[in-house]
């Protein structure tokens, strides 16, 4: 008889196994405080791929002792679901037995018939717990939605994919310890995993599989996933040697050479968000008042990247990168601001001047607070000859 999935088979056995998402499973988490005071009720888990979303579900069907069936709802029709709940109704009214009705990708019923589940649920004939990649917000009807707690999954890290891989490799459940994982394949499985800790399993299952000395090196897993690993360290000196690299492209109007690093660096296993970050400095410090607008199209590309994650913020980066690479090019709001912050600190911090201070007491307007102040647009223009900074800087150009 086959062997269930690796997957399945290193499937963690407590909720204390359970790597990542410490938010809902840690000392203070929501999920652990609800094993603790011993109550279970109906949610929905939304997360990510390979995130922990079914092995949450079912320890909690472990943890409480009661039954547990599991649907997709991307093969399974409301019409059979529906004849588990009366059967779990009956359950429960003849030896008030609960059961846990797992229902995966929930999001794919469509309004009229996430309904069905309503009258179980009002009188608490089951516990539903739904897992669904979409935002349920948007997903979920209002009714079924507010008689579920929504916890919300975040990928794994590249440190806890790491440890699930070498769980996988030394437990009896799984490789036994039968198999020399070199530490190249191991980064490289993590890293392109991006958080889904089934990719990086079936990975590690599948080079298993391929192997004729139990060794399991780079080139072997490169060839079983049709991948090949970009030399990166993402905290060692290819990681700013590509920033940079890519910094300056864009910086000298390429915007086919940005492209390539970006593509470099993404496909290594960057973060997404960290190369985000940089677009929005270099947009504000190397183009800055030429092209006001690559501000907001970089901060729309963190934000889209945040919201939608990769593949397809990718994508977002990209288009942020030609734009950026195109646009003219200035630092003069950088150099200004530089010249600005080394006056603020080195010379002396005199009193703004009276004229242009608030008065909103008459104490103040009698010490002479805002006095002789020219208001602009009472002139031509709403413009006026009058003095904005101290004595000791008056006249001062930061902007050439």
């Amino acid at each position: 008889m086959d062997k269930p999935p690796l997957a399945d088979r290193i499937r963690p056995e407590t909720f204390d196994e359970v790597l990542g998402q410490k938010h809902l499973l840690g000392p203070n988490g929501p999920i652990r405080r609800q094993i603790e005071e011993g109550r279970l009720f109906s949610m929905v888990l939304f997360g990510p791929p390979g995130s922990g979303k079914t092995t949450i579900a079912r320890l909690f069907a472990k943890k409480y002792s009661v039954d547990f069936i599991s649907f997709s709802a991307a093969t399974s029709g409301i019409v059979e679901i529906k004849k588990f709940m009366e059967e779990a109704e009956r359950r429960k009214q003849l030896y008030s037995r609960d059961t846990i009705i797992f229902i995966d990708e929930i999001h794919r019923f469509n309004k009229a018939q996430q309904d069905a589940f309503l009258p179980y649920l009002e009188k608490g004939m089951i516990i539903l717990i739904g897992a669904t990649t979409e935002n349920p917000s948007f997903e979920l009807n209002s009714s079924l939605l507010s008689r579920l707690k929504v916890y919300m999954l975040y990928p794994l890290s590249i440190d806890d994919i790491k440890m699930i891989i070498e769980r996988a490799c030394t437990s009896v459940k799984g490789l036994n310890g039968e198999f020399q994982l070199s530490p190249e394949a191991l980064n490289f499985i993590a890293n392109i995993s991006d958080g889904d800790a089934r990719v990086a399993l079936n990975a590690l299952e599948l080079s298993a599989l391929a192997t004729k000395d139990k060794k399991i090196d780079l080139k072997l897993v490169e060839e079983v996933v049709q991948r090949k690993a970009l030399r990166y360290d993402k905290a060692g000196e290819e990681h700013y040697n590509l920033i940079s690299a890519l910094h300056k492209s864009l910086r000298g109007s390429d915007p086919d050479a940005s492209l390539y690093w970006l593509a470099r660096m993404l496909e290594a296993g960057e973060d997404p968000l960290y190369i985000a970050r940089r677009l929005v400095r270099f947009a504000v410090e190397d183009i800055g008042s030429a092209d006001p607008q690559a501000l907001v199209v970089a901060i729309a590309a963190k934000d889209a990247v945040d919201f939608i994650g990769r593949p397809e913020g990718d994508l977002a980066l990209a288009e942020c990168v030609v734009y950026l690479a195109k646009a003219p090019k200035s630092n003069e709001i950088y150099l200004a601001y530089e010249a600005a912050k080394e006056d603020a600190l080195k010379t002396l911090a005199e009193p703004v001047p009276m004229h242009i201070r608030n008065a909103p007491t008459p104490l103040m307007e009698k010490l002479g607070y805002g006095k002789d102040y020219k208001y602009p647009h009472n002139y031509p223009g709403a413009k006026v000859d009058q003095d904005y900074l101290p004595p000791n800087l008056r006249g001062k150009k930061y902007l050439k």
